[in-house]
This record gives structure tokens, sequence and C-alpha cells, in this order.
């Protein structure tokens, strides 16, 4: 006579792990951390288990986390030690673990998902409409006015080609108390998202948020200061990117084989837009030796920051008179914006 096999009740013997319920990461989370160190070291864990990629304003995990962490709980992003051994109420830990999880999941760079981003202590709404904002122009906006004009005061008008999310028109009319401010921008959604920021701001009655291709739509208007942060990167860098790279628009990188089109339309027009003493300034990412090598003529000042060398130059209007046109050049490649 066959013996029957002994029955085994659920979650009772071999194989009983497989009958114990299964606790997401997430789930865990909420009910196992309790302060905020608790969560930045969750999240740099799960962050460098994820392999993400960075450069939306921060640069590693830890800066990541702690930009994620600080914006959702209000706390200044500057500020991370005082907080450190703060107990979390519940809903608190439940909107973290579910940003930490929601930033792995989708690959969004982290200031889309809290929908701020910063330049030099100074916010902006951001969403996908928009690139992150992240310039050194508005660095130098920031902390040297001077290096666009010697009196900023002396500036009447502005203008920012390629505003996307209208940052540096808000700190160029902050560095530029008496200035007029015309924020261009080919996209109708990023002008939304620039007018949204203007009226944060309260800076309607000074900064104009225009559509237009460039200098289009401007004819006969020419200005003390021309800024502009143009899409430069190349396409096969486009092609190539991580998705928090994807995330954003396409239309906001994207510059030509070699990233430097929109750069070389801005130079063959902006003289007609400059005021005679008026200043261009164009950030371009790491091209320096094609433009010197196709435009040896003009006089380029580099603008370097404390996080930049020779990717962000400067040309007096008299500098650009008759010497815009470029002569051949090989191209090479040109890295996302940062």
């Amino acid at each position: 006579m066959t013996k029957s096999a002994p029955t085994v009740p659920p979650g009772e013997g071999r194989g009983a792990v497989a009958h114990l319920p299964q606790v997401s990461p997430q789930a865990a989370a909420v009910d196992d951390l309790v302060t905020l160190r608790d969560f930045l070291r969750y999240a740099v864990s799960r962050f460098n288990v994820a392999k993400l990629v960075y450069g939306h304003g921060t640069a590693t995990a830890l800066d990541e986390a702690a930009f994620l962490l600080l914006s959702a709980l209000d706390l200044p992003i500057d500020q991370l030690e005082p907080w450190l051994e703060a107990r979390l109420v519940r809903s608190e830990r439940e909107r973290l673990a579910h940003l930490i999880e929601d930033r792995i999941a989708t690959r969004k760079p982290a200031p889309y998902l809290v929908g701020k981003a910063w330049i030099k202590g100074h916010p902006f709404r951001v969403d996908e409409r928009v690139i992150v904002p992240r310039s050194f122009i508005g660095e130098l906006l920031v902390e040297s006015p001077e290096a666009f004009a010697g009196d900023p005061e002396s500036v009447g008008s502005v203008l920012d080609l390629c505003t996307g999310s209208g940052c540096l028109a808000i700190l160029a009319a902050l560095a530029f108390p008496q200035a007029r401010v015309d924020a261009v921008d080919i996209s109708p959604d990023a002008l939304d998202v620039a007018r949204a920021n203007i009226a944060d701001y309260g800076l309607a009655e000074r900064v104009t948020a225009r559509a237009g291709d460039l200098f289009s739509g401007l004819a006969g208007k020419r200005y003390d200061l021309v800024i502009t942060n143009p899409p430069y990167v190349a396409a096969a860098e486009v092609a190539a990117f991580p998705p928090e790279y994807l995330a954003e628009p396409v239309l906001a990188h994207l510059g030509g084989d070699d990233g430097l089109d929109l750069v070389r339309r801005i130079l063959a027009e902006a003289g007609s837009h400059l005021a005679p003493a008026g200043t261009l300034v164009v950030e371009f990412g790491t091209g320096r030796e094609i433009l010197e090598s196709e435009y040896p003529a003009l006089p380029f000042q580099w603008l370097d920051t404390e996080m930049s060398e020779g990717e962000v130059f400067a040309l007096a209007a008299g500098d650009l008179a008759g010497r815009s046109a470029p002569v051949a050049s090989d191209g090479r490649r040109r890295r996302a914006k940062r």
C-alpha cells in the first residue's frame, strides 16, 4: 500500500519562505526608517545599486539624495547637517520612500520629481516641458554681474535667447535693476513655464516671454546685453543619452552634427541686435577649439567660473562687425549640458 504524502499546512515546513508576505522596499522603508539620516543612507544605497546618472544640479548619489529629501521636506537644500537626526512622521516617511522609488523607476532627474530646481539660491519651477536649469551664465549673473557690464545700473535692455524656464532672464533682471528683459524661446510649452517663473518673482512688468526662433520677431530691436545658453549637444551624443537626459526635451539639447549649429547662427545675427556698446555672452559647452579655429578673427573673452573653463564666451558688438562668418572646421562632438 502506497503511503500518502504528509500534508504540510501553508506557511509551515519546507518552502515556508514562499508563503511569507512579500514586503516592498518602499513599505519596508516606511516601517523601519525613522530619521532623515536613515533615509539619506537608504537612498544613497538604492541609487548606487540602480546605477543612476546625475548631472542635473548634482554629481553624486549623495548629493542627489540630499537634494531630493530636503526639497520634499521643504527644508533648505544647502543645510543638511541640522536635520539629520530629525524624526519623521509617517506621512513624511511615506512621501520620501515614494520619491526614492520613483527616482529609480522613472529615471527622471530629481528636480522633475519635486517640481523645482535652484541656481545659486534662486528657486525655479520645472517640469518635463523645460530642461532642468544648470548654467554657468546663471552663476555669473548672481556672483559676478560686473563680468557682463562694468556698471550694472547702465544696462537698460537684455535679451535671453533659448530661455527655457526663464531662469537666466529672471537672474538678469535681478542683476541689472534698470533693465527690461526679453525672454525668447521657440517652444510654447517652455514659455508657459517661463511665464509662471516670471510671475513667481513679480517681474512681469520688466521681463517679457516671447515666442521666436532665435532673433526672428525682433527686427529693429537692439540690446545692451544678449545672453544665451542654446542647445549645444551633437546629434550622436543625444542619440546615446541615458534616461535622465532623455527625460528632458530633445529640442533643448540638440545642436546639430557637432553641436554648434545654433551658436553659429547666433554669431551671424547677434551684431544686428546689439547696441553699439553691447555685449554677447554665450554658454556652449566644450567646443572652444572648434570656435577658435572657425572664427580666428574673433577676440573671444572667456568667462570662467569655479566649475567651468572655456565654456562661456563674451564678445563686444564691435568685435562681431565683419568677422562673424566661419571658416572650415572638422567639428567635434559636444557633451550634454550640466
